[in-house]
């Protein structure tokens, strides 16, 4: 518990007194929590407010960070944008990157972020193969495969920025699937 109190609070950059201000808790409890004594109740509610975290995040018995790389975890995140240069990047990028991880949490997290990619790669290939037979039911001349494929393009740098932000908050990627491909 300490451990995780002092963590989070670091990662917001807040000094102890700062914490015990914005929690409106006393400087001596913010002390005391840190160094082991577990919080209940109304303490619990207001450190886990002023730290802009779950009760969970704290009472889980292992925290993400002992378990998962979130460095690691971030770059295979990032690396999926290598599709902008490279066909099948977002797939083959991170897939070299999570061959080379020997932690099984950051592992999961990677083939998770990756079975996400390869759904993105599927779904984007039928939607560029429908779009000739679209352009042709709406009578259109707007090319509709280059306003799929932006689209796509789009949809899958804010799938990645989203999981980059919630890696940096909590640990874990916002999308997280119930059933990875890999």
């Amino acid at each position: 518990m300490n451990n995780k109190v002092q963590h989070y609070r670091n990662r917001l950059g807040l000094t102890q007194s700062e914490l015990a201000q914005k929690s409106g808790l006393s400087l001596r409890t913010i002390q005391r929590i840190e160094a082991g004594l577990e919080p209940k109740g109304f303490t619990l509610k207001s450190i886990t407010k002023a730290l802009e975290i779950e009760s969970t995040d704290l009472l889980e018995e292992h925290t993400t960070d002992t378990s998962v790389d979130i460095a690691q975890a971030k770059l295979i995140n990032i690396a999926s944008l290598a599709y902008w240069v490279l066909p099948f990047g977002n797939i083959i990028v991170p897939s070299i990157l999570i061959y080379k991880q020997s932690g099984s949490d950051t592992r999961k997290i990677g083939l998770n972020m990756l079975s996400i990619q390869i759904l993105w790669t599927l779904l984007t290939s039928a939607l560029l193969l429908l779009s000739p037979a679209i352009q042709v039911r709406l009578a259109t001349t707007v090319p509709i495969i280059f306003v799929v494929l932006f689209s796509m393009f789009c949809l899958n740098a804010f799938i990645i920025i989203l999981n980059a932000i919630e890696l940096n908050r909590s640990g874990k990627p916002y999308i997280l699937l119930k059933y990875s491909l890999l």
